[in-house]
């Protein structure tokens, strides 16, 4: 095959070119940090950095799922830890009140802090986070924007309580409950007992024995509020897990999304240097390629 000039500098224009294209490519490296900058530079490393991408989305709303799941337990807890101190303060209550060394006078004061712990227990059945009734089931808003635990003059509940389970994603097919449900602590009875115990104290015709039965009651919604707490506390300990799981994934999926796709600085750079060197020898040879014309001799 007949060898022209005309081929010898288009093959040398053109391997100059793709000298200057390969410059390029590890300067784009060195100034972005990535390994390829489109996914025409290596589809497989753009279609796993996609997928590392996504999975890093998911765990991240996992992690924004888990501390609303906190939110709510957390705020539960405290509320619950509230009506324990408030239930054992009746406690007491019912038991000097039983002891027959109490007036009248005496009693219908108890009567009166009876009825404050009631309305302090009311309150807090209405707690709200982030504007929602976390004792209301999924009724969160509560019944027609009104708090949902409302009491009649006989200590009943105006309107029924949502005693649906809150449940929220926290990993991949995984849902927990969050709230406590109602109908564990918050009573209708528990209202009921309270406005009853009240009564009797403020009654002169009251027997020592009539009040000494609101200690077993009382020990009853006690005992209701301890077996909440410690179902709540158990899942506690299991989103604390999920916790760390969750962030132990992240990590892993961080270093495994930075492996596929972030340059390594000292491989680029050397590979930069021996390209410099590569087209300053490309271009060295292409001079002497360029055979002289007559317009090199017009001087």
């Amino acid at each position: 095959m007949r060898v022209t000039q005309n081929m010898l500098t288009s093959n040398m224009l053109r391997n100059i070119s793709n000298s200057y294209s390969n410059m390029g490519k590890y300067m784009d490296q060195l100034s972005t940090g990535k390994k390829i900058n489109r996914p025409s530079d290596d589809p497989v490393v753009a279609m796993k950095g996609m997928d590392y991408r996504t999975q890093l989305a998911q765990m991240e709303q996992f992690e924004r799922n888990i501390g609303e799941v906190h939110n709510w337990m957390d705020n539960s807890d405290s509320a619950l830890d509230k009506v324990e101190k408030g239930l054992e303060r009746l406690r007491d209550l019912a038991v000097q009140g039983s002891n027959g060394t109490y007036e009248e006078g005496q009693r219908g004061n108890m009567a009166e802090e009876v009825e404050q712990i009631k309305e302090h227990l009311v309150e807090l059945a209405n707690t709200k986070v982030n504007n929602k009734y976390i004792f209301n089931g999924k009724a969160t808003t509560g019944n027609n924007g009104e708090a949902p635990y409302q009491l009649n003059e006989d200590g009943e509940l105006i309107a029924p309580i949502n005693t649906d389970d809150v449940n929220i994603e926290v990993s991949s097919g995984s849902k927990l409950r969050v709230n406590v449900k109602p109908d564990s602590v918050f009573t209708e009875q528990l209202f009921t007992d309270l406005t009853e115990f009240a009564n009797t104290l403020r009654d002169s015709d009251t027997e020592d024995e009539e009040i000494s039965e609101f200690i077993d009651r009382i020990d009853t919604h006690i005992n209701n509020n301890v077996n909440a707490r410690a179902d709540l506390g158990a899942r506690q300990n299991r989103i604390d897990l999920v916790e760390n799981r969750i962030n132990q994934q992240l990590v892993t999926v961080e270093d495994m999304k930075s492996r596929n796709e972030d340059a390594d600085f000292e491989e680029v750079i050397m590979n930069l240097i021996s390209q410099e060197s590569v087209h300053r020898a490309a271009l060295s040879g292409g001079s002497r390629i360029i055979q002289p014309t007559l317009l090199d001799f017009l001087r």
